[in-house]
């Protein structure tokens, strides 16, 4: 069983689903705030992947409705606005055995430490993304 380091958005009804997953597998969690970790670029890094355009919670409230754009060119950049606003972080960050992970690929999480069960459906994508109601917590998505 692994311990595993989970940075969630308080709230968030997919990242409740993804962490009873882990626990359901004997997974022990160390379970964080996304949004008022200290992030800097040295410290988020790890856990992104080579393209900016899989950084970002696309359910972002400023995303949606056209208020901000980001410059997918620049990575730098995107990954300073990330630091800047952690509610632009896709969710969740996960770090176990030396590892660092964003998002959740049931599939990919399986492979490394083990699940018990594959969830049925998407648990990534926030369910009120094509909504106009506000998740719990926070009051954004």
């Amino acid at each position: 069983m692994a311990q595993v380091v989970f940075y969630e958005k308080p709230g968030c009804i997919n990242n409740r689903k993804q962490k009873q997953l882990l626990e359901q597998a004997g997974h022990q969690l160390d379970v964080r705030n996304l949004l008022v970790s200290a992030w800097t670029p040295q410290s988020l890094r790890p856990f992104l992947g080579s393209e900016p355009a899989g950084w970002i919670n696309k359910s972002h409230p400023d995303l949606k409705a056209g208020k901000l754009a980001l410059d997918l060119d620049d990575p730098d950049a995107v990954l300073a606005q990330l630091c800047a606003d952690p509610l632009l972080i896709r969710r969740p960050l996960m770090q176990f055995g030396g590892h660092c992970l964003q998002g959740f690929d049931a599939e990919q999480v399986d492979r490394m430490i083990g699940l018990t069960q594959l969830p049925e459906g998407d648990i990534e994508t926030c369910p009120k993304s094509h909504t106009q109601v506000p998740c719990a917590a926070e009051g954004v998505n």
